[in-house]
């Protein structure tokens, strides 16, 4: 499935569009509907304190066993698994790493979207592609 690069701002310009999908998250009977920006560049698959909320979750620090790094400043994670569906791409269990941060993007990183999709990126485009792993896909 092919994806447009989006912006967050009506103010924006295509320099700061980047590539974001729209997502369900579910896990134990609850969902949250989400945009993730799709970063090759993180390791893991980071989520934002509210939407672990809205799944469900609670804070304990005693759970907290993923250290964070870059732009997220060192933090501690929780890891939390969700069903992810994105459009009418098969649902996959991602892994998360969820911060006490809820004004971050929700992250598809390496460990594990990267993973389960083969991504494609098309910036000249402002595209970017989305399969299941090891499917026979025509770009």
């Amino acid at each position: 499935m092919r994806f447009k690069y989006t912006t967050i701002d009506p103010s924006q310009d295509e320099f700061d569009s980047l590539p974001r999908v729209a997502l369900i998250l579910r896990r134990e009977g609850r969902t949250a509907e989400a945009v993730g920006l799709v970063d090759s560049g993180a390791t893991v698959n980071v989520l934002p304190y509210d939407l672990g909320l809205q799944l469900g979750e609670v804070w304990d620090d005693r759970k907290a066993s993923l250290r964070l790094s870059g732009s997220l400043g060192n933090r501690l994670g929780i890891p939390v698994f969700a069903v992810a569906e994105i459009g009418d791409l098969p649902a996959v269990t991602l892994a998360f790493a969820w911060t006490t941060m809820s004004r971050i993007p929700l992250i598809l990183g390496q460990t594990n979207f990267f993973m389960e999709f083969d991504i494609s990126f098309y910036r000249s485009k402002l595209e970017f592609e989305i399969n299941p792993k090891g499917s026979e896909h025509v770009s």
